[in-house]
Formats: structure tokens, C-alpha cells, sequence
């Protein structure tokens, strides 16, 4: 089967257990995330919100709120498209069985884009920005944001939905010094596809036109979010997903419509215009701050006849992008690896925010004569990540050699920290790559998109037995509040003290403690050992690697950077960092009551 619309695939979810209805008046400012995260915590439905205050369209979230429901929208479709991925790493497995992968001929046929008349269903009516629903989902945002877009562009080179691009990138519907109903804000790094775009139509000194697509079959917003070579059209991806052809037409004044979406918001980029966009509650956990992105000057809204408006929320992970990230695996599999000659896996670790945090696990085959294993090939493998589309945004990357264990895992992530702390040579294998670039919405650096990047690589025996308690009569000087083990070799410190590495490296210089191998300095060491979450959380996105990684009797010979005792990772806030994100405590007790006995969500929170 395939959606031919959002609306099927509500009703399609309904009639499974997977939707439930809100029909009583929900506002947009605040009320509607809360909601979705506390049922998104609770691993609950889809929710359709039928009465959205302030707008006469319903909308809808939470999709993809699970891989279970993620999977069930694509049951006809998934196990072709990862044939298809599949035959992509390695033609030659469809010529050696060719009847074993007729099946996914027609999926194939599915991909190509079809031209449909203007009579199509998002012809329907027309309306304005602000009768849109306004949600805000975090209370220092700096207005009502799309969410769930699909934002298409086309390359001002090699125009045409085969060379397009669809990218999900967030929208800022009003607020700051927008015009209302004239005007909205577009946040993107310039290196996504949109970005080029912009960046060639800028050149020639044109506008470039710009079409969001909201709702529609949900393969397209999946597809919008897909890890796809650039060149290769997310519309073809999203066919083949949805097991119905991607269906458009260019409007009169040459915009690309989505045939099938809900709404779509066409508008012009005009070279180098940009306005304030921001603050945003993002998926780090913490705010994106204001900063001037490019403006979209609006020309007109289309939408379906009974459309829905289709959202997410996002925040500390785990959200419902975390679905998305394990569907995207799902049907990937072993695509990165066929890229990168020798990686086995890779992880970007959605609890530390995906980006900052990679884990590695890749072939050491280099020089097997020597007696002492070291990493070797394991760091070209790592230059060779770091260098590599998203993965280039990563600050910390721990990559280990497969041989020291074939059964090693890197989604185990305190299995793997812990084969990784007893391995490691603090003197030798940690390799920095200063003043380059970070992920925009990191604040961790020296300046917007500018930090630094750690490869710290582990091959070879066994070198220490990792504490797991503190040994008797372990002292920390007075200034330190407090301390607890977080992991096996890993200690949390608290201390408010702007000299405390000092501190700690006058105190325990001498000391034995090599079953310690990091330390990690934070504001609240409770909080920060509580969980294996809560500890990549703070200690990864809350550091970066070349400002804030220390160590106990530390050196530096031929411009390599050591240290002789444990790593200190200072993972405590900063003044130049982005405020985390916190929760209205009002509208929590809202929520608390729609919970309760004859409530709209009880039973479900």
C-alpha cells in the first residue's frame, strides 16, 4: 500500500491503536508540547489535535513517536528499500541472484517524480501565515515555528526536481522583526543543500525560490530528513518509501508544488537578506540563540481541502527525531561503512545530542609484526569520518579496533566507554583538530559554528582494570563539593572553582590512579552520574575539546598534546553558553490534570 495522504495514514493509524483524538481547545503557546513530550516519554500515540486555539486547522504529532509505529507506516515498503540500499553498496549481489530481487522492480519504478496537472488536491484554497497554527514550544522561543517542514529548492545551475533538493529546516512563522503574514525566517548551515543553492543563486545575483511543504504522505517528510549523496533527489527516495510517485507541478509563477502535501508556503530568498531568527528550543537540549539567517519574503499558502498541520517537538534527546535517527538506520544498515573503507560502525549518540558524540569501531591491520598494537589505520579511519558530511560536525569521536573484541557494539555505549578507558594511552592517543568547525547549534566554541574536534582512539590489550568504586582514603582538596563515580573509571566532580583543573592536578599529581582514566568536572556530579544519559549529556555537550580537556601531569612534545595521569573533561556551564531548556511549570499542572480520572489523556501519561 501506499499514503496518498496524511489523512490516510491518520486514519490508517487509528484504526490500529496508534492515534488518539484531542478534541477539546489545546493552545498552541506551550500547551501542545508539553503534551506531545509527556506522551512522547511515555512511548503513547500519535496525537491529533483537533481544536487548535487561534486556528481553524487541527494538527497533528508524534508520527514517528516510535520505531514500532515508524515501521508500521512502511510495512509494505521497508524490507525493498533496504534491498534497494542494499544493491546500491554492491551491484554486482542483483546480477549474481536476479530473481531474488525482482520484487523491488515496481518500488523502483516508484521513484520517479510524476508532473500531475494543477488540478491537484493542494489546489485547493488558499490562506495566510498567521491563521496557520501558531506553536511555540519552549518559553524563551522567539516566536511559532514549522517544525515538520519539507523545504525544497533547486539548483540555479541544473534546475528541475531531479537536481532538487528537500531538506528539513526549521521555519520561523513570526515574532522578532518579521512582517506578519509577509515575511518568515529560514535557519540552515550553508553546507546542506539548500545552502548551495543560496549560495550559487547569490553569485548570480538572483532570488532564490523557495517552497515548504508541510504534511503530506509521511515518506516526505522521512525523506527530507534522509542522509541522501548529494545530487540524488530526496523526491525519488520518497516515491520508493511511500510506494507512490512523488506528484507536483510548478505553479504560474514557477514554484514547485508538492501535489500531495497539506500546506505548502511558497517565497523568495533575496541575496545576502537576512534578519534576526531565534531563540529555539533545540535538540541538544539547549536554546539556539538569535542570530541573522536568511529571510523568506512570502508569496502564497496553498492548502488541501480539511488539511492537518503536521508538528514535532524537539529537546533533550531522546525526542521523536531519535525515531527518526532509528528508522534511518533501519533502512541504511551497512551504508556508511561501504563508504568509509574499513569502518565496521559508527554511532552518532542521540543521548548526547547526535552530533557532538560519534563512536567508532573500524579495522587496525596496519604493521601486525609489532609487538605492541597501537592505532594505526584506525586513525585514517578517523580523519576519513571527520571529513565526512554530517559526521564532519562531531567534536568527540572514540574510535576502537574490532579485533580487541568482535562481539563490541557501538550502540553498548557504557560497554563501549569501558573497553575504550581500558585501552586508551593518555599520552599518545588523543588527536586534536583545533579551530575548525562545529554544529551551529553547539555554543560550545569560540564563536557560531567555530570549536574543535578530538579523535581519541583505542587498539590493542587491556591496560588497566577500571575503578569501580573510589579506593579507601581518596581525597579531593576542599573546594571540591562534591564527587561519584559515574561509570567504572569515570568520576564525576563538582566545583565552582575557575582554577579547580589546577587544583586537581597540584593534588593528585602524584597519586595512583591509573584505574581512574577520566574525570569529569560538572555543576552538579548527582545529576551527572544519575545515569549513563545524563553523563554523555552533560560531559559532551558541554565541553569543547580544545578549551576544555585537561589532564593530571600534562605535556606537550612536538606539538603533540598528553597527559601521564587521568583525562579531565570540563563539562561545566560556561557564561558564553546556551541556557538549557526548561519547562513551564503552569502548564505542566495542566497537563497533570488532563491526566487525571476522565481526563483526554488518561491512561496514556
Amino acid at each position: 500500500m501506499g499514503y496518498r495522504s496524511l489523512q490516510d495514514c491518520i486514519n490508517d493509524l487509528e484504526q490500529h491503536g496508534h492515534l488518539i483524538r484531542i478534541r477539546q481547545e489545546v493552545d498552541p503557546y506551550l500547551e501542545m508540547a508539553a503534551i506531545h513530550l509527556r506522551v512522547y516519554e511515555h512511548g503513547g500515540p500519535a496525537l491529533l489535535f483537533e481544536n487548535v486555539k487561534g486556528s481553524r486547522f487541527p494538527a497533528v504529532s508524534n508520527l514517528f513517536g516510535t520505531l514500532d509505529r515508524s515501521k508500521f507506516m512502511f510495512r509494505d515498503t521497508l524490507e525493498k528499500i533496504k534491498t534497494l540500499v542494499d544493491i546500491k553498496g554492491d551491484p554486482v549481489k542483483a546480477i549474481k541472484n536476479p530473481f531474488r530481487y525482482l520484487n523491488v522492480a515496481a518500488t523502483a519504478i516508484s521513484a520517479l517524480p510524476m508532473k500531475t496537472g494543477k488540478s491537484a488536491p493542494i489546489n485547493f484554497g488558499r490562506t495566510r501565515i498567521s491563521e496557520l497554527p501558531q506553536i511555540v514550544n519552549w518559553p524563551m522561543d522567539g516566536g511559532p515555528f514549522v517544525t515538520m517542514p519539507q523545504v525544497y529548492t533547486e539548483d540555479p545551475d541544473k534546475p528541475g526536481i531531479m537536481n532538487a533538493n528537500l531538506g528539513m529546516y526549521r521555519i520561523q512563522l513570526g515574532g522578532n522583526d518579521y512582517i506578519q503574514d509577509k515575511e518568515i525566517g529560514l535557519h540552515y548551515q550553508l553546507h546542506r543543500g539548500i545552502g548551495i543553492h543560496q549560495t550559487k543563486a547569490n553569485a548570480k545575483g538572483q532570488p532564490l525560490k523557495v517552497s515548504i511543504f508541510v504534511g503530506g504522505p509521511p515518506s516526505h517528510p522521512l525523506s527530507a530528513v534522509m542522509p541522501l549523496p548529494e545530487g540524488l533527489s530526496e523526491m525519488t527516495f520518497a516515491g520508493a518509501l511511500g510506494n507512490r510517485r512523488f506528484r507536483y507541478f510548478y505553479d504560474e509563477e514557477g514554484y514547485c508544488i508538492s501535489a500531495d502535501a497539506d500546506f505548502v508556503i511558497t517565497g523568495t530568498v533575496m541575496p545576502h537578506e537576512n534578519k534576526p531568527e531565534g531563540p529555539f528550543g533545540d535538540h541538544l537540549g539547549y536554546y539556539s540563540l538569535t542570530h541573522p539567517f536568511p529571510l523568506l519574503k512570502v508569496n502564497k499558502v496553498y492548502h488541501r481541502k480539511n488539511p492537518t498541520w503536521s508538528f514535532t517537538v524537539v529537546g533533550r534527546p531522546p525526542q521523536e527525531d531519535t525515531s527518526f535517527g532509528a528508522l534511518i538506520h533501519e533502512i541504511t544498515g551497512n551504508a556508511i561503512p561501504q563508504e568509509i573503507p574499513g569502518v565496521r560502525e559508527i554511532h552518532a549518540v542521540d543521548a548526547a545530542g547526535v552530533h557532538p558524540l560519534l563512536f567508532a569501531i573500524g579495522s587496525e591491520r596496519y604493521t601486525p609484526y609489532l609487538k605492541e598494537r597501537k592505532p594505526q589505520e584506525i586513525l585514517t579511519i578517523a580523519n576519513h569520518i571527520l571529513g565526512s558530511n554530517q559526521l564532519s560536525l562531531a567534536k568527540y569521536l572514540f574510535i576502537c579496533a574490532r579485533e580487541d573484541d568482535p562481539s563490541l557494539h557501538t550502540h553498548d555505549i557504557e560497554r563501549f566507554l569501558m573497553h575504550m578507558l581500558e585501552r586508551i594511552d593518555p599520552t599518545r592517543d588523543l588527536h586534536f583538530h583545533t579551530n575548525t568547525t562545529i554544529d551551529t547549534l553547539d555554543y560550545t566554541g569560540s564563536d557560531l559554528n567555530a570549536g574543535s574536534k578530538v579523535a581519541i582512539a583505542a587498539a590493542g590489550d587491556k591496560r588497566r582494570d577500571l575503578w569501580r568504586e573510589l579506593p579507601a582514603g581518596f581525597t579531593l582538596p576542599r573546594q571540591f563539593t562534591g564527587f561519584k563515580m559515574a561509570l567504572p573509571g569515570v568520576l564525576a566532580v563538582e566545583s565552582p572553582d575557575k582554577d579547580a583543573v589546577e587544583m586537581l592536578d597540584a593534588h593528585l599529581r602524584d597519586a595512583n590512579l591509573e584505574g581512574l582514566p577520566l574525570i569529569v568536572l560538572c555543576d552538579d556530579a548527582g545529576f551527572t552520574a544519575a545515569s549513563i544519559n545524563n553523563f554523555v549529556w552533560v560531559t559532551f555537550t558541554r565541553s569543547n575539546p580544545s578549551h576544555d580537556v585537561h589532564g593530571i601531569n600534562s605535556f606537550i612534545s612536538h606539538k603533540h598534546w598528553g597527559c601521564r595521569g587521568p583525562i579531565i573533561i570540563d563539562a561545566r556551564i560556561k557564561p558564553h553558553h546556551a541556557p538549557p531548556l526548561i519547562k513551564d511549570a503552569a502548564v505542566e499542572k495542566r497537563v497533570d490534570e488532563m491526566a487525571k480520572q476522565g481526563g483526554v489523556l488518561h491512561g496514556i501519561i
